[in-house]
């Protein structure tokens, strides 16, 4: 049976208090300018519960109202223009939907991970309307009595912390366990960061896909295990090549994709060419001066770590080792504050620009390990399954944590013909595609 998601309803949602007219207008930071005009997405699916009725759903809306007063941007409009979030509480889409099969049914079966997409309201990496709304949220309804809550914000404002920031508030509110002010700093990106009238996103244009392109391409999911990654860690310190033994399990991952979209690019072109990896770092935590893990906003730089023509696996970790040791011990010295600290975040965005995609082979992961999405309980449980969006972007891809938070999911963006190569390069027999 063909799986169809349908709509019941749909409502634009409110802030529960109105947001004060002296916060009408919310700047961006710059490293918002940067942050491309698109939608990201995640859903997150949660074990069968019979009480998810309209009650159930009634609930939903008035904590989302309440978290809205907290997070009030959300609920607002984005003018470019002005380079602005009007915060006039034209509110956030809220659409309760429907599907016609069991959780464990779409869990247990082999298909297509692009079909993860039908639970989340907007399609990560939609360009942004301005007049839209900024958060929309899509809680659906399995036959079983599961539920997915997927969730579209704009990437304009919003990262994949300030989007774990926002779900772990709202579930907090659901449980009625949170029922004072909200403590953390809000969207103060502006003030970290002070606006400086950049353009969006200076990503070499070849990266993105036309509708046409996006036909032929797939997601593939990897699936490495607490014991996979053991393996590859241990392989990687036996072979000598590594200089560190401190080896995380997104650099160990990270480089087992970068060398398959390696070998793959070597044979569209015939010959190997320079490749990079760009990578988000979360400036929370990482700088000087103490930046709140619940600040909202776009708050990353950008890592840029770069191969030779030939390189193997074990080297390709290497590089990615030196290369977040070095960012995190640069960004630790210097203040969000300083010329120094604001020069580094900035030209670590702008260099991007110089990239020349003829010529290079550009690979872009990004990590939401170690972000809290799987501690998101509305009072039902914890999520089971937790999946970023598809963005549209080639040879790009997410990796996050297991259920457990030992082992590592990878949603890898390629050309369908390229799966079988992919495969083979990674030498990875079981995964999903």
């Amino acid at each position: 049976m063909a799986m169809n998601v349908e709509k019941q309803s749909s409502k634009f949602i409110k802030p529960f208090h109105p947001t004060p007219s002296i916060n009408c207008r919310s700047k961006i930071g710059f490293t918002d300018e940067l942050a491309p005009s698109i939608y990201t997405g995640v859903v997150s699916f949660f074990s069968p519960n019979h009480n998810h009725g309209l009650k159930f759903i009634s609930k939903l809306e008035k904590s989302f109202e309440k978290t809205l007063t907290r997070l009030y941007p959300l609920a607002g409009r984005y003018d470019d223009e002005m380079r602005t979030v009007e915060c006039n509480d034209e509110g956030a889409e809220f659409i309760h939907a429907k599907v016609n099969i069991k959780l464990q049914d779409f869990l247990g079966i082999e298909m297509n991970p692009l079909l993860v997409d039908e639970f989340i309201p907007l399609k990560s990496g939609a360009p942004l309307v301005y007049s839209n709304a900024l958060l929309a949220i899509q809680v659906t309804m399995f036959e079983c009595g599961g539920v997915a809550i997927g969730v579209s914000a704009s990437h304009k404002i919003v990262d994949a912390s300030t989007l774990c920031t926002f779900l772990n508030e709202w579930a907090s509110m659901n449980r009625e366990e949170n029922e004072i002010e909200f403590i953390g700093p809000g969207f103060n990106s502006s003030l970290l960061f002070p606006p400086r009238d950049l353009p969006s996103f200076p990503q070499p244009p070849p990266m993105t896909l036309s509708d046409d392109m996006l036909s032929k391409h797939t997601r593939v999911k990897l699936l490495f295990s607490e014991c996979d990654i053991s393996k590859m860690k241990a392989k990687a310190i036996a072979s000598g090549k590594v200089s560190t033994q401190q080896l995380s399990k997104v650099q160990l991952v990270s480089a087992m994709i970068w060398k398959a979209l390696n070998a793959i690019d070597k044979a569209i072109h015939n010959y190997p060419r320079e490749s990079i990896l760009l990578q988000a770092v979360n400036l929370r935590g990482k700088m000087a001066s103490s930046i709140s893990k619940n600040s909202c906003g776009n708050l990353f730089g950008i890592c840029t770590t770069k191969s030779g023509f030939y390189e193997t696996t074990d080297r390709l970790v290497d590089r990615l080792s030196d290369s977040i040791k070095n960012i995190k011990n640069n960004y630790s010295k210097v203040y969000h504050n300083s010329v120094e600290g604001q020069m580094m975040v900035l030209n670590s965005h702008l260099w991007l620009a110089s990239i020349n995609p003829r010529s290079t082979n550009v690979v872009m992961l990004t990590s939401w390990c170690k972000f809290p999405f799987y501690e998101t309980d509305f009072g039902f449980g914890k999520p089971i399954w937790v999946v970023p969006g598809t963005i549209t972007l080639r040879n790009s891809g997410c990796l996050i944590d297991d259920a457990q938070g030992k082992g590592v999911e990878a949603h890898v963006f390629l050309e369908v013909k390229d799966v079988p190569d992919f495969k083979q390069a990674l030498g990875v027999d079981d995964f999903d595609s």
